[in-house]
Order: structure tokens, then sequence, then C-alpha cells
């Protein structure tokens, strides 16, 4: 039972870079200062879905979110708000929707399922999701045969959540078909995408949400033992999971004979060491086993051959956070939601050059332009869209003019644009195509885990040909290489990071091919980014290995 005020203090990894938990801390000194222990409590919550350069603090049951940034601002917050009862106008924030289970409707397309309860709830305290029906679904699953609860989901059409979007029922049929003693669920949370993060703050803000769709998973497949498998770079998401994992022990929710039912699940975390190539479901499998995270040649797929060559389950955090509602309401309520082949809802994670930073939940088919203008808030400080880049660092441009395309699996594929992890990075006209591309492509070069040559020689071409182009070094010739290179990795790459290279940069080639000719022989970079070296001698032509 809360008490008569409560203030939740927004927590996220961000959050606290900002000082979230010294000006919390403040703030109860001075609770305690006013002696107003017994009326007002604070409380710690995940993301309140929007990131700003102050901490977050939402005033129940007003509904207010404060952004108190300094000492000062605690003072009169304390001193008008809670002791006057009168709003600090100044230090409200208007255009953040307070948390909670928002449906859609005319005034805005928003609809939280996976972020219902972050926000609201302390993810450190399992009563608080209880709550809110928490384990409700893992408790209506176990008195269900499995058998129905895969229909259940097989008939929802969710589909993974982590780029791929292979039918999350399907893969869950083809683990639980193959006959053997052991089985495994893991949860990839190896979130290496640049630009995303919606998976850290699911795991921040309702840890219990992803345990619960794993318990659920395991039940369906009939494995006994899950993994999450996270970055060790994440660490407010490992310490609220294992937190959560200790109290679903101590409430009898893991363990050895769930509610009474007979079934078992253990589960536990396992840290990576932030490396890109981990989020290939392979390379994450043996990097569980201790092995160097490089990917296996597949077929055999982790359903058929997975952990420790058993029969395994591997899902996003997203996609076992929605696992619980689907099994609670049922496959036509989630149908109900987003388009016809694409179900449900997706979280954008909004980043770049744009207003409003940070996540939203909305229904399947939203177009890019309501996405950047409805929620992100526009493009910063009055100056003009260049570009965006859908899907993360292996998704695609698009130029203005292709706003209206819509986010769903089916839609994205017939305009030739990626929806991936989710990602929205919204570049805008200060910044220059080639300096662009040669930052990701050397990302892409330093994840590269050198197992395959085309992938590990190609990179390296990449970047050098753009690197001479952003010094005025660069020539026709290059530019034609750089397809080349693409065209020869897309075919003779070993897994995913050498095939999916190709993708944005053919994307920024083919939509910005001028930018691209004008630092040929130019005396400057056309939008002042990138450092000619004049005088200097043009390098010797590179010659490619593949």
């Amino acid at each position: 039972m809360r008490k008569p005020i409560t203030i939740l203090v927004s927590v996220d990894s961000n959050s606290i870079l900002l000082g979230a938990r010294h000006l919390k801390n403040y703030l109860l000194s001075l609770i305690n200062k006013y002696n107003l222990g017994n009326m007002v409590e604070v409380l710690e919550t995940g993301s309140f879905g929007k990131y700003g350069n102050k901490p977050l603090f939402l005033l129940l049951p007003d509904n207010k979110i404060y952004g108190l940034q300094q000492k000062e601002d605690v003072d009169r917050f304390v001193e008008e708000q809670i002791l006057k009862g009168r709003p600090v106008e100044d230090l409200i924030i208007e255009d953040i929707v307070v948390p909670g289970a928002v449906e859609a409707t005319e005034r805005t397309e928003e609809n939280r399922i996976v972020l219902k309860r972050i926000g609201s709830i302390d993810p450190r305290n399992i009563e608080e999701f209880i709550a809110m029906n928490g384990y409700q679904s893992l408790s209506q699953a176990l008195k269900t045969d499995g058998d129905k609860i895969l229909k259940t989901v097989k008939d929802s059409n969710l589909r993974g959540r982590g780029g791929a979007g292979f039918p999350t029922g399907l893969k869950w049929e083809f683990t639980k078909n193959v006959k053997a003693e052991e089985k495994f669920v893991i949860c990839n949370a190896d979130e290496g995408e640049p630009g995303t993060f919606k998976d850290r703050l699911i795991m921040e803000g309702d840890p219990h949400s992803v345990i619960e769709g794993m318990a659920i998973a395991g039940y369906v497949v009939g494995a006994n033992k899950g993994y999450i498998y996270i970055r060790g770079e994440y660490f407010e998401s490992v310490n609220n999971l294992k937190i959560a994992i200790d109290q679903a022990y101590e409430y009898g929710l893991l363990g050895k004979n769930i509610m009474g039912t007979g079934f078992d699940f253990d589960l536990s975390v396992r840290l990576g060491a932030g490396a890109y190539v981990c989020g290939e479901e392979t390379a994450l499998i043996e990097s569980i086993e201790g092995k160097s995270g490089r990917p296996r040649l597949k077929p055999p797929y982790p359903p058929v051959k997975g952990l420790h060559e058993k029969p395994t389950v591997v899902n996003n955090v997203e996609t076992f956070a929605n696992i619980p509602d689907i099994v609670n309401n049922g496959s036509e309520w989630f149908k109900s939601i987003g388009t016809e082949s694409s179900a449900g809802t997706k979280v954008f994670c909004l980043c770049g050059n744009v207003v409003n930073k940070g996540i939203t939940e909305v229904p399947m088919g939203i177009t890019v332009a309501d996405l950047l203008y409805k929620y992100g808030g526009g493009i910063c400080e009055g100056r003009k869209l260049k570009m965006v880049q859908t899907g993360g660092a292996a998704g695609t441009f698009i130029t203005p003019n292709e706003l209206s395309t819509p986010l769903d699996f089916d839609s994205t594929k017939n305009y030739g644009v990626s929806l991936g992890s989710g990602v929205i990075l919204v570049i805008d006209d200060t910044h220059c195509s080639v300096d662009v591309a040669l930052n990701l492509m050397e990302f892409f070069e330093h994840e590269s885990c050198g197992k395959c040559t085309p992938c590990r020689e190609g990179t390296k071409l990449i970047v050098h040909y753009l690197r001479e182009l952003s010094k005025g070094r660069g020539t026709r010739e290059m530019i034609d290489n750089l397809y080349d290179i693409a065209d020869n990795m897309e075919k003779t790459s070993f897994c995913g990071l050498g095939q999916s290279v190709p993708i944005p940069l053919r994307s920024i080639l083919d939509r910005f091919k001028d930018e691209f000719v004008q630092h040929v022989g130019a005396e400057s970079c056309p939008s002042g980014v990138c450092i000619f070296e004049k005088g200097k001698k043009k390098p010797k032509k590179a010659k490619l290995l593949f």
C-alpha cells in the first residue's frame, strides 16, 4: 500500500548518468528534515519513455512529471509542491505521457503493452509486478495443456522483435517437436546494435515480464533451464534481473515444482563481453558454452541443435515480454493491433537529431513520419532533415521523400527498407553522407570477428575507400569498388554480420551518390564536415582480395 504522496524517480541508465540517484537521496533527506516520512514515499522506477537533460520525477496522485536538474530545483519542489501544494510550473515537463497502460486514441497511436508497467512500478519489487497482473499468465499457462498455449502464440502471429522477424510460435513448435531429454530457453539480451536501447529499458523497468515469458516458453517446449545472455555493460539491467530472479525463486515462481504443478524451470544470467557478433544466436550460444563468440554454420538451427547441441529456443527481450499478454488476452486480441500481416506493437528507439529522444510503443504499421514528428517532436534546432536510418546500424537510409513508409514486416520489405530492431536514427543537414558512412563502416570493421575473409578484409577495404573520400583523395573508381565489395560480402560472408554490411552501404550510396561524387576532385567537403588533406599524393590502387 503506497502512501498518500508517491514520488517515482526514473533511474534508468541515462537518468543515473544525469544524477538521478544523487537527487533522489537529497530529496529523501528533505523529506526526513520536514518529517514527511508518514505521508511521502520515494520509489525508483524505470524510464518514462523520453530522455532529456535532467532527471525526471513523477508525482502521484497528481500525475505531474517534474524535471529536476540540481539541488535548488529539489528545494523548490519540496517547499512549494509538497509542503504547500502549489505546482512549480517551470519545472513541470508537459510533453511526456504519464506512464501506464496506454491504449490508442484519436490523440495518440501509442499503445503500451510491453511498456505498460515501466515507469509505474518499482522494478525491484515483485509485489508491485504481481499487483499489475504479473505472473497471472504463467499461472494460467501451467493449468493449460502446452499445445494450447503454443497454438495461441502461433495464432497471434507474433514475430521476433530482435530484427529477423521469424514467427515466434513456429520457432517454439520446431523446438517442442524435437525429442530430447534436455532443452533450453535463451533470451538474447545482447543489445549491441548502435542506437538500440529498448531491451535495456525493458530489463531495467520491468524485468519480471521477461522472466515470465521465458518460463512460459520453457513450459511449452519442454525446457527446464533458461539463460539470459546480456551485455556486461548493462549494469542496471543485470542488477535488476538478478534481483528479480532471486525474488521469483523466493515466491516459488522459478525452481522446482512451480506453483505446485510439477513444472521445473531454472533461470540464470550470463554476461557477454560486448562483442557485436554475439547478437547472432549461434555466436551467443558459443559464448555461453565458454567458447569464442563466433557464428556456427547453419543448418542445423538452434531449435534442433543449439546450446550443448540440445534443442534451444532463442528469442529477444521484447519478444518474451509480449508473451504474458498474449497468453492472458488471447491471439485475436493481439491480432487486432497492428496490421494484418504484422500483429501487435513495436517498441521504437528515437535517437539522433530529434527533439524527443527515447522509446515509444506503437502499433505495427506506423509511418516514419508519424514517429519522427508526432512522437519525436521533429528535427532539433530548426535544422532540415537529411536522412533517417531505420533498423539500426545494419539498417537502411531513407530520404525526406520516403517518410510515408509504413513500419511493419511486409511493408518495409516491399519498400526496400529495414525494420530491424526498431531504431529510428534521425540525421540533419549538418552531416555529410560520406562521414556518416565512414563512421558506420568503422564500427563494422571493428566488430568483425575475423572468421571469414569476405567480412574481415571487405570491411577494411570499405573503410579504406571511405577514408580516402573523406580526405579529398578519393576517385570515382573507389565509389564503384564499394558496390563491388558490397556484392561480394553479401554473397560470400559466413554469417549475418558480413551479409548485412552491404545493406546500409548500398542504401546510403544509392540515395546520396551525388554527395560521394562531389568529394572527388573537390576543394572541400560540400557539407563542411570532412577535413580534406590537400597536397598529399593519392594512394596506390588497392587490390580487391576476393
